[in-house]
């Protein structure tokens, strides 16, 4: 580790970015295996990261893939927490949807489509990355 970095604990930084509703939940992601931290699996919530460090997890369905960017010093409002990360993943397949919706041309065909792409991209990163 690089001294005089400030570091703080993967469970708490994941949920001060409001990735999760509690410590708790963070560290049983964790704990569980679910989280890599630079490629390498974290299983330890006490595990120290920092400025720099790029996080590979799973929330809910989705792959996130987050670069820190700050330690933080609370678990403020969604604005100071987007402060904390650079998201480097795709979006959700829900906003995906959402976007390709406002296409008057994209509603005549068939919706679904993008919602399976989406799926089969989120399986693929699970079992490329979150497999023990």
């Amino acid at each position: 580790m690089i001294e005089g970095r400030d570091t703080i604990r993967l469970d708490k930084w994941l949920w001060q970015a409001r990735f999760f509703k509690s410590r708790s939940l963070a560290a049983g992601v964790v704990t569980g295996g679910k989280v890599r931290i630079g490629g390498q699996p974290a299983v330890k919530p006490a595990r120290a990261v920092g400025a720099g460090d790029v996080l590979t997890f799973q929330q809910n369905t989705d792959i996130r893939i987050v670069k820190i960017l700050a330690c933080g010093t609370r678990r403020g409002p969604a604005p100071e927490a987007q402060t904390l990360l650079n998201s480097m993943g795709r979006p959700p397949a829900s906003q995906k949807v959402k976007s390709n919706l406002n296409n008057f041309n994209y509603v005549m065909t068939d919706p679904s489509l993008v919602v399976d792409e989406a799926e089969k991209w989120n399986q693929h990163w699970t079992r490329l990355f979150l497999t023990k």
